[in-house]
């Protein structure tokens, strides 16, 4: 089972982080790399692979800051942990 949703990139960020938007159903992720030469794009995957603990893929806009990212877990896993994440408001 696996996971398809869609988030914005936000780079050149003091800090790595994730928050979901409930109302946009939204993933904002904040880079702390800046978008050149797919850095931001591989530190958004190696994070939110070791957070998930799971596959992660982008699945479209990789050269946009709107994409769509596949995590592969079910979605209700994915969803707590995000609401967890989001509660807390910790940077991963």
């Amino acid at each position: 089972m696996e996971t398809v949703i869609n988030a914005k990139i936000l780079t050149g960020k003091r800090k790595f982080s994730v928050a979901f938007n409930k109302e946009k159903n939204l993933l904002i992720v904040e880079s702390t790399e800046k978008p050149e030469n797919n850095k931001a794009n591989k530190e958004i995957l190696k994070k939110m692979k070791k957070y998930f603990k799971a596959d992660i893929e982008i699945v479209s806009g990789l050269k946009s800051k709107e994409k769509t990212i596949r995590i592969a877990l079910p979605e209700n896993e994915v969803m707590e942990k995000l609401e967890t994440q989001t509660n807390s408001a910790k940077p991963l």
